[in-house]
């Protein structure tokens, strides 16, 4: 599936405001609204995702788009689609990794029906009240980038999954049980004054910055030694490739005037594209350069 080229079909079609970021925003309502799917043998396989942890990761993706328009998690929804095979206890199981990951946000409906595989697409409301939102196309030369969350440990943890489904790591978990970066989304929306962008790197952090930088317009300079990440990780062989295109990390990426609470890695630029300053090189990913190697999913 070409994702983007059907995204931008949409895009032309719709010519809607709304659309272009992680979420909606619904001035007129003082809320934000954010969708996502999963789907079984494309975004998780069983053999390697238990009911708990498939439903907690099936809402912490969305509430980590709501962190990425700087809103406050309020409600969701979950639309669960299950084959014959699927019994009571997946559902027991599912919900309270559901419940679980929710927090202060609550679950308030949805729906659930049958399929030949297990479907879940979960949609989530955020409250704007007091927050300055963001947008991916509002970075500004000479803010800083800032980066909230470890990167490549969800790509390594899926790695050692595919070779083998009972592993466990920290990396195992950071790819199972991901942690959207609530506090850094409240404290920069709360208390930055200038406009601002912020996106999640559940696609992988380059592809946040890439998107970042065409949106603005800009040049995103970054210097790689910054980029908080685990050394553990630097026993992989890929290890760089997998903190800019592992994916699913959830971490965020945002431009502003100093750090709250984050990792300052970077400043924006004029120019496009994606510099980052290796120990021994500098090279720079233009959109082309970023999307031969995006994160990939296990089909498309």
């Amino acid at each position: 599936m070409k994702e983007r080229d059907f995204i931008n079909i949409i895009n032309n079609i719709l010519q809607s405001e709304y659309l272009g970021d992680d979420c909606a925003y619904l001035k007129d309502l003082g809320i934000v609204v954010t969708q996502d799917s999963l789907v079984e043998g494309v975004h998780f396989l069983r053999s390697i995702s238990i009911p708990y942890k498939l439903g907690y990761k099936s809402v912490m993706v969305n509430i980590s788009d709501v962190c990425a328009s700087g809103a406050e998690p309020k409600y969701l929804t979950i639309a669960l689609s299950l084959p014959d095979d699927v019994d009571e206890r997946f559902v027991e199981e599912f919900y309270r990794g559901a419940k679980d990951a929710s927090g202060d946000a609550q679950i308030v409906g949805g729906d659930i029906t049958s399929a030949d595989k297990i479907y879940v697409s979960v949609s989530a409301i955020g409250s704007v009240s007091g927050r300055k939102i963001s947008s991916r196309s509002s970075a500004k030369i000479r803010q800083k980038i800032i980066v909230a969350g470890v990167h490549g440990s969800s790509g390594a943890g899926l790695a050692e999954l595919m070779k083998n489904p009972e592993a466990e790591s920290e990396f195992v978990n950071a790819h199972l049980l991901p942690k959207a970066q609530i506090e850094f989304s409240k404290n920069i929306s709360l208390n930055i004054q200038e406009d601002y962008a912020m996106m999640d790197t559940s696609d992988g952090l380059m592809d946040a910055l890439s998107a970042i930088a065409l949106s603005s317009g800009v040049m995103l300079d970054v210097d790689f030694d910054k980029i908080p990440h685990s050394k553990e990780l630097e026993k992989f062989d890929n290890w760089q490739d997998l903190i800019f295109f592992g994916g699913e990390d959830y971490g965020l990426v945002a431009t502003g005037d100093k750090d709250y609470g984050g990792a300052i890695i970077g400043e924006v630029r004029e120019g496009s594209g994606v510099k980052v300053r290796y120990r021994d090189c500098v090279k720079i990913y233009t959109k082309d350069d970023v999307e031969k190697k995006l994160f990939k999913h296990f089909k498309e």
